[in-house]
């Protein structure tokens, strides 16, 4: 999962303002309700002393509509000088979250991070086609959908039975077809090349489908998905395409996460490239050795709610005690404490390291919590022998 829109967090002074909402407004009704639920947030950070500047961006921030549809949630970061995380997700909160303190709760956002994914939906037809760059769960809300339209710029797409000219006709729509959909694929190569998208959504018509599937380039086509329903113009069943769009990022979000849990898997299973256990993957992120930090999906509100670390000015600057600190060259006036949540997420942040979430009985997590390796030495924290965490709980038998 990839985090850098949350590193605008780092280095920022404090305190920090978090709000995760509902905001749903289906129509006229939603919008009031989501209005009252920000009034009444509003009023719970006033009394913990979050400043009015700051609170007045908020709520400038949440009485602009997100334009995603249904029901959906919204976090907002803000530092002491304003706005630095603004995010719409997927799933609308069962309860508000305001928190006003020394750290943001990051929890929301990293949550609204592995919903992200960015697709391009291609409806075409034998004319041309309609681009529209989106991401699904997690959208930028002040960032819409971007639409183009690309015309092929053949437009003899049209069949006849007439007469002896019926067998031209039927070569010219063809060759047309073809050359239109040469054109169409053209651009999405372009596209696909500057945007770099998770995914691509090919619809419509069938015909044209086909022939723009089979002329774009081998990366596209890794990355392509055909969604039967869609169409360029009218007559969409809106709902059922949508639906089967959804079941398409799923599926994204679905294979990302396991190809980061393979390979966090084959490391134990070898016995080298990844950690687990509290204490060694805190010495692994202070090393700059991670390339993915793994949690178990109850660890941030649960397993690590109630413990803190150590933390210096810089994000890979943390520990169990002030001695970790001590080793760093970090001073005492420097120091300061924060959640063990926070503390790992800045410091994953700080490495451009990514976060994937693992249900349970999905990998063998001590403490909830592993990490895929960029590299490792021979003073990296290994699962076969004991490391200077003396941590004996992560000490398997490999059969």
């Amino acid at each position: 999962m990839d985090l850098h829109w949350l590193k605008p967090l780092l280095g920022r002074p404090a305190p920090f303002t978090t709000v995760y909402l509902d905001v749903t407004r289906a129509d006229v009704a939603g919008e009031a309700e989501a209005a009252d639920r920000w009034k009444a947030v509003r009023r719970t950070l006033e009394r913990e002393g979050a400043s009015t500047a700051v609170l007045d961006e908020i709520g400038e921030r949440f009485a602009v509509p997100t334009g995603v549809k249904g029901p959906h949630g919204r976090v907002i970061v803000a530092d002491a000088e304003g706005v630095r995380v603004d995010r719409a997700l997927s799933e609308p909160p069962a309860q508000p979250l305001a928190v006003h303190g020394p750290a943001p709760a990051l929890l929301p956002a990293v949550r609204a991070a592995e919903e992200v994914v960015a697709y391009l939906l291609v409806e075409v037809d034998r004319n041309g086609a309609d681009l529209t760059r989106s991401t699904g769960g997690g959208a930028r809300p002040e960032q819409g959908p971007q639409r183009e339209s690309v015309e092929g710029g053949h437009d003899d797409v049209h069949k006849t039975r007439e007469g002896s000219l019926s067998r031209r006709s039927q070569t010219r729509a063809e060759d047309s077809w073809q050359r239109n959909a040469e054109a169409v694929a053209a651009v999405l190569d372009r596209r696909v090349a500057e945007q770099a998208p998770d995914l691509v959504i090919l619809t419509g018509d069938v015909r044209a489908v086909g022939l723009v599937r089979d002329a774009v380039d081998q990366h596209v086509r890794t990355l392509l998905v055909e969604v039967p329903g869609g169409a360029r113009g009218e007559g969409v069943k809106q709902d059922a395409f949508e639906a089967k769009v959804d079941d398409a990022l799923d599926s994204v979000r679905a294979r990302r996460r396991e190809a980061v849990l393979a390979r966090f898997r084959e490391g134990q299973g070898r016995g080298g490239g990844t950690v687990t256990a509290f204490d060694d993957v805190i010495e692994v992120l202070r090393r700059g050795q991670v390339d993915e930090l793994v949690l178990h999906e109850s660890t941030l509100s649960s397993g690590l709610a109630d413990r803190e670390l150590w933390v210096g000015p810089e994000p890979l600057q943390l520990g169990t005690s002030t001695g970790d600190l001590d080793s760093l060259g970090v001073a005492a006036d420097a120091r300061r404490k924060l959640p063990a949540g926070v503390a790992l997420l800045r410091a994953a942040l700080g490495q451009d390291a990514g976060v994937t979430f693992a249900e349970d009985g999905s990998a063998e997590l001590v403490d909830g919590i592993g990490a895929v390796l960029r590299w490792s030495d021979g003073s990296t924290p290994s699962e076969s022998v004991p490391t200077q965490s003396a941590d004996q709980r992560r000490l398997r038998t490999v059969v």
